[in-house]
């Protein structure tokens, strides 16, 4: 990575000074709540120079073709530090940020609404935008937490281009899932680890669908990323902390706003899990995200998230709702960049029964075999990858959940 020629001393001074001016005996919350009442004070124009030193980070991402950028708390030992094509590391830097000063840099990005979450819940999600003059609107995934007692910051590049639907490479019957002209309720889930591209496939469905149907779609996201323009669909975005207090409010409210399609960001608890259920049985088409590496472990953890006593109930709904379920990763390419690998499975009569039944573990042998519907195994895809030569034997090995299989499937190919 090249040495960077960002500035760091225009924030050093200003940093420098607050924390010259707050008691050294202060620690902890006390510590935090101080730096607070110090930026309140701080004149604009101070506060305008850490906020276009922190951008200048920011903006820097686009140089160098970085997806995440984290900054502040112990970890990162005075250093600011960037994912590029999947790898992490420090740049160069003929100065580092003391750790007092980086706190005081991040106070200032903060509203005072936001401070007080970030103090009782000690971590926040929120979206940050940067707009410059005659240029389009950058804006940012940000989560501020803490670190040893001190502001930790990563932040994810929002791609403001969104995907053409045809760069899924889904087959029709996936296509025809995922459109709420063909499928006007049930359950899609976009499942993976973080980093994986999630959300830049849910932007590019919810796209499609605002592109080709009338309709109104809801959306409701920790932090709202990508801001989609209304074209054939109205499209409302409801961002957790700022317009609606939690994912399950959001999604029982926006049963009475009319909605066609209810995007629910990330079903993170039982309670938004449940609700989302219900929702979706109610006859709407819903779309959610789980961290999940595959189809079969995208059922389990939600029949995993319930009450023993309610798992009966909950799998024969979940067998009734669900429609589509694409599990995806990043995979390391030969060019040194990133491909999408993914696994997807069509919900079938036979797919339901096996869900109802409580023998999910026959679904991957339907995935295996389902091709003429469009399904098909995270192996199969990997070993796709490596036949079209954009990923090593390695990297299919090293990315494949089923370890024998990916083994199988490259032994046939010997």
């Amino acid at each position: 990575m090249a040495t960077s020629t960002i500035s760091l001393k225009p924030i050093r001074e200003i940093c420098g000074r607050l924390i010259s001016e707050i008691p050294q005996t202060l620690t902890g919350l006390d510590y935090h709540e101080a730096i607070g009442k110090k930026i309140e004070n701080t004149p604009d124009s101070d506060r305008k120079i850490l906020r276009e030193s922190l951008e200048g980070f920011l903006l820097h991402m686009e140089k160098i073709e970085a997806s995440d950028i984290d900054l502040g708390g112990f970890g990162c030992q005075g250093k600011i530090w960037y994912r590029v094509f999947g790898k992490k590391s420090p740049l160069p830097a003929d100065v580092e940020l003391p750790i007092k000063e980086t706190d005081v840099l991040l106070h200032n990005i903060l509203t005072n609404s936001q401070r007080k979450q970030l103090f009782e819940r000690k971590s926040i999600d929120f979206s940050y935008g940067i707009q410059k003059p005659e240029e389009h609107l950058r804006r940012y995934r940000a989560n501020l937490y803490m670190d040893l007692e001190t502001l930790a910051l990563n932040m994810r590049k929002i791609d403001a281009e969104i995907r053409p639907f045809k760069s899924l490479g889904v087959h029709a019957e996936i296509a025809k899932a995922l459109s709420l002209k063909y499928y006007k309720y049930g359950l899609t889930l976009i499942t993976g680890i973080t980093g994986s591209g999630k959300s830049s496939t849910l932007d590019t469905i919810i796209d499609a669908n605002n592109r080709t149907v009338d309709a109104h779609i809801v959306i409701i996201a920790s932090p709202v990323e990508l801001i989609h323009e209304s074209v054939r669909s109205i499209v409302r975005h409801r961002e957790v902390g700022r317009d609606v207090t939690s994912f399950k409010d959001g999604a029982i409210q926006s049963l009475r706003q009319d909605p066609d399609i209810i995007v629910i960001g990330e079903l993170r608890d039982p309670e938004t899990i449940m609700t989302t259920l219900e929702i979706t049985d109610s006859g709407h088409k819903t779309f959610g995200t789980l961290h999940t590496s595959s189809a079969m472990e995208s059922i389990e953890r939600i029949l995993g998230e319930v009450q023993t006593e309610e798992q009966d109930r909950v799998r024969n709904r979940l067998a009734d709702v669900l429609t589509c379920v694409i599990s995806q990763k990043l995979v390391s390419s030969l060019d040194g960049k990133r491909v999408l690998a993914k696994e997807v499975l069509l919900v079938t009569p036979s797919v339901r029964a096996a869900i109802r039944n409580n023998n999910v573990n026959e679904i991957y042998q339907m995935l295996a075999e389902g091709g003429e519907m469009g399904m098909n195994t995270m192996e199969q895809d990997l070993k796709r990858l490596y036949d079209l030569g954009k990923i090593s034997k390695e990297e299919a090995f090293n990315n494949a959940n089923n370890k024998k299989r990916i083994e199988q499937l490259f032994e046939e190919l010997d």
